[in-house]
């Protein structure tokens, strides 16, 4: 019987296209609850839902997952028949031959990418027989984080279908009483706003979220599929002016400082901003946005500074200066005139705010350096821990260094151990278009220091999470954690020293709020500690080297297997059903983009046999088979076919399964059970992914009956661009033809990638070709990416993060980003005249200086020899005709036009234009 395929969605689902779907009154997402209950900011959040396979066939159904990115997913379970599946969390290295044997598969390998800007995705799936019910049950924990004086419990909600069973409950309990709550949220708006109900008692609160099929098709993001959104439950405790709130247990302890009526600091803060080519466009006019409304808010008492930087650093002013309304006015006036333009030098720009706040010693007063980019270093020092290196010895624990990481072309592992170094943090600011209130938001949680050179001292504790803090700013706050000692609680005593101002100050309050061992759980007190250390043990693995990286990653590995937390170095192995492969959930460090309409759309096929029902003919405008025929939606639709690789006593293979309106490769092809492709032309989107099975014998009588139309415009020429640096034009030539050019060849990375150039006039690539090793293809266009390893053939769907030996593909809206090794390239989808292209980026080019390809050329270096009557230039000792025109830049979205000197192929290469064709 024809298997069909059905995707559940529990908190956050994403769900084939429509034609993939059984009838919805066949299947039934039955009861769908999300219980949440916080103690002392430690919450734990379980997830309950309940499908019913109402066919009378199996069915394959697809849980998944979106949870906090600060999160530690630590129980996962399935109940099908009255019998538990558990997942186990083991340690990376053990559960590497699951996930190796998933991934050849061509099966999700679970929590690989982030979704959006504060949630992850993982996913599992089980076959659920005609008739059954199966509960998925998932547990996660987060340590609430305090910013602007609130706490956010973020609950995302996206069943895909009205569920007549919907609860969302949130239970929260805070010894030191709670201050204030309120609901917030997409799904806390119009009707859904009368399914909320709120209670507020002193030390307790609940929310109850109950919505009734009706109004969960009424919400802004709301429709037929059911409700798409957040509920975020804000609140904050009543604060003790001293030491503030402990819970302790027999063997733990868990301390929140976060004093109140302290008098804020006077600050130098050296602002240093990326002027680079990239940032030109949208980017650069936020950043302007933001910086002049965070200058607005500078106090007379602060002092500050202020510089870009391209290939070179620019200032404002050499020195930091009073924020008096004179300076103010001068610097937003700078500001507003920053041109982006340039190469990248991260490292001397860093180093030269480092040095105009070390030049620039106040007594009474916090210093902080905030970077942001947009890129990777690619001028001056360029080496990521050389750079890290030198701007460790220039800060040496003084202040603290803040970098925002603007977009997905950031080197953000580079900037988040840069900050961990230095005592700051990284964040990544998400290329929307409320990019600006996102780098004044961060300045906010900054803005205001009150207290530094923070020390947290614990008589009687032992095993203790990170207890000293260079600055303690407004709205925030330290939560230290650690273990009581065999002295017992009646001899622990917390202690917290600072400096405020210019003054020592003392916080010793022996009334502070705390819960004693009769209330507070051990367990619980525990799991918090485990949280706080495991979260710390993963930056000082990050930021260390040497046996201390080592060491803390063996510390890390071993209390998340004790605590069953799924963090960078464990990963849960979800049990299945006999007869079912297992699945690995691993979760990423910092999460990529994942959200958007799905541009991929070919399911994973590896060859693995499969029990045919129906046999099935093809012709030009059907397929055929015993139960009836579907028809094709027009002549230049065409059919894929693949099959098993293998032949059996001599006779022909048998093809298993046919896929309309997607394709392999263009003219591929085979017999005996290889691969049959033709391509798309158009196919509308009611033909996207559309999977049958099917017994088809490889006779050459089928095959005829496959068309494949090609286009047939004469070839037209392709302007390429070659950059130039520190001269007034780059050079630019033509590629006539549809060729296929050879773009990078890394000789010792044994990696190959090529681009087939489109029949359209400058319309780029239609496809990129990565060859890696011997047994691993990457075919790309603008539908699809396709994975062949070997014989086994995957299409991979959705803006997703896939890995393959060396190779990582993360594919988003408008790019896809491949790494291998040492190099990065970012292939962008540009449409021109209704039609997309690609169009290859070098991000990061090879440290080999073997590499060659048109992606690999350096800048061109030249000089003007002659102006009259024609405009000669001379590159190595040789002189070339030239001639004034135009140039897109497609490394830049949107594409800016540049005027470029025209020249022959060989002219700019300086090599035969055959040597970069692909024969």
């Amino acid at each position: 019987m024809m298997e069909a395929v059905v995707q559940a969605a529990v908190f956050g689902l994403l769900l084939a296209s429509a034609p993939t779907l059984a009838d919805k009154d066949d299947w039934d997402i039955y009861s769908f609850h999300i219980n949440s209950t916080v103690s002392s900011r430690y919450a734990t959040t379980v997830i309950t839902s309940r499908v019913a396979n109402r066919m009378n066939q199996s069915k394959e159904i697809e849980f998944h997952v979106r949870i906090p990115k600060n999160a530690f997913i630590s129980k996962f379970r399935m109940l099908i028949d009255g019998q538990f599946y558990d997942g186990v969390v083991k340690g990376k290295e053990k559960a590497q031959q699951t996930y190796t044997e998933a991934v050849s598969r061509g099966q999700s390998a679970g929590l690989v990418s982030s979704v959006g800007r504060t949630l992850e995705e993982f996913k599992t799936a089980v076959t659920l027989a005609a008739h059954n019910k199966v509960t998925f049950e998932l547990t996660y924990e987060e340590l609430l984080k305090r910013r602007l004086g609130k706490y956010e419990l973020q609950i995302h909600a996206r069943p895909m279908q009205p569920v007549k069973d919907f609860k969302v409950d949130v239970y929260i309990n805070e010894k030191a009483g709670i201050n204030f709550m309120e609901v917030k949220g997409g799904l806390s708006t119009k009707a859904l706003a009368n399914a909320i109900t709120r209670t507020h008692v002193d030390k307790q609160a609940w929310v109850y979220f109950y919505p009734t099929e009706d109004q969960q098709k009424t919400c802004d993001s709301c429709g037929e599929q059911g409700m798409n959104g957040d509920l975020v439950v804000v609140y904050d405790v009543n604060r003790n002016p001293s030491l503030g709130d402990i819970k302790k247990s027999d063997r733990y302890f868990v301390h929140h400082f976060a004093p109140l009526n302290l008098a804020s600091i006077p600050k130098n803060v050296v602002f240093v901003i990326d002027q680079s080519g990239s940032m030109r466009g949208r980017k650069m006019q936020q950043t302007r946005t933001a910086l002049i409304h965070i200058l607005g808010d500078l106090a007379e008492e602060d002092h500050f500074g202020l510089l870009t930087f391209d290939s070179e650093v620019f200032h404002w002013k050499l020195e930091l200066v009073p924020a008096t309304g004179d300076n103010l006015e001068s610097a937003k006036k700078f500001a507003r005139e920053i041109v982006e333009r340039g190469a990248t030098d991260i490292s001397a720009a860093v180093l030269e705010g480092a040095r105009m706040l070390n030049a620039h010693p106040r007594e009474g007063s916090a210093s902080l350096l905030i970077l942001l980019t947009d890129g990777d270093p690619t001028a001056g020092e360029t080496n990521p821990e050389v750079i890290q290196s030198n701007v460790r010895r220039a800060i040496v624990d003084k202040f603290p260094l803040y970098c925002l990481g603007f977009g997905f072309d950031v080197n953000f592992k580079f900037l988040e151990k840069m900050s961990l170094q230095n005592n700051g943090v990284a964040r990544r600011i998400y290329e929307d278009s409320d990019a600006d209130l996102q780098l004044t938001g961060f300045y906010n949680e900054v803005a205001t220091p009150l207290l530094t050179d923070v020390t947290m001292i614990y008589s009687g504790g032992a095993n203790l999470t990170q207890t000293n803090f260079s600055q303690y700013y407004n709205g925030s706050e330290i939560v230290v954690a650690g273990q009581i000692t065999d002295n017992g609680i009646e001899t622990f005593t917390p202690q917290v020293v600072a400096i405020s101002r210019n003054r020592r100050v003392t916080f010793s309050d022996t009334h502070a709020m705390v819960e004693s061992e009769e209330e507070a759980s051990d367990s619980s007190v525990r799991r918090v500690w485990a949280y706080l250390t495991v979260k710390q043990l993963l930056e000082k693995e990050l930021v260390s080297s040497g046996p201390e990286k080592e060491k803390a990653k063996k510390e890390a590995l071993e209390l998340s297997l004790k605590f069953s937390f799924v963090t960078p170095f464990t990963s849960m192995v979800v049990t299945k059903p006999q007869g079912e492969n297992s699945d690995v959930l691993h979760k990423p460090r910092e999460g990529k983009k994942h959200e958007g309409r799905r541009r991929s759309f070919l399911h994973s096929m590896p060859h693995r046999p499969t029990r045919p029902s129906t046999s099935a003919l093809v012709t030009q405008h059907r397929l055929h088979s015993q139960s009836g025929f579907i028809s094709l939606p027009n002549e230049n639709t065409e059919v894929f076919v693949t099959g098993s690789d293998h032949r059996q006593h001599g006779q022909q293979g048998h093809i298993r399964r046919v896929l309309v309106g997607a394709s392999l490769v263009d003219g591929a092809s085979g017999r005996r059970g290889s691969a049959q492709a033709a391509r798309i032309i158009a196919p509308p989107p009611d033909y996207e992914a559309f999977l049958v099975s099917a017994d088809l014998h490889d006779t050459p009588d089928m095959f005829p009956t496959i068309v494949t139309p090609h286009a047939t415009e004469a070839p037209l020429s392709h302007r390429f661009l070659q950059k130039t640096e520190n001269l007034s034009l780059p050079l630019c030539f033509d590629v006539t033809g549809k060729v296929q050019l050879k773009l990078l060849h890394h000789p010792s990375e044994e990696l190959f990638v090529n681009g087939q150039l489109d029949s359209v006039r400058n319309g780029g690539f239609r496809r990129i070709t990565i060859l890696l090793k011997t047994d691993l293809q990457v075919q790309i266009d603008t539908e699809k990416i396709l994975v062949i390893e070997g014989q086994r053939i995957s299409g991979l769907l959705g803006y997703i993060s896939h890995t393959v030996g060396s190779l990582t593909l993360v594919s988003r809206e408008k790019e896809i980003d491949v790494a291998v090794g040492d190099t990065r390239i970012v292939i962008a989808i540009h449409k021109e005249g209704g039609k997309d292209f690609l169009w290859p980026i070098l991000r990061q080019r090879p440290l080999d200086d073997n590499v060659s390809g048109i992606l690999a050329l350096k800048p061109a270096v030249y000089d003007e020899v002659q102006q009259s009557p024609s405009t000669r230039l001379q590159i190595k000792g040789h002189d070339y005709d030239s001639t004034r025109a135009s140039v897109v830049d497609h490394s830049i979205d949107p594409p800016p036009t540049y005027d470029c000197w025209l020249m022959s192929a060989e002219s700019v290469l300086q090599r035969s234009l055959d040597d970069f064709i692909v024969a």
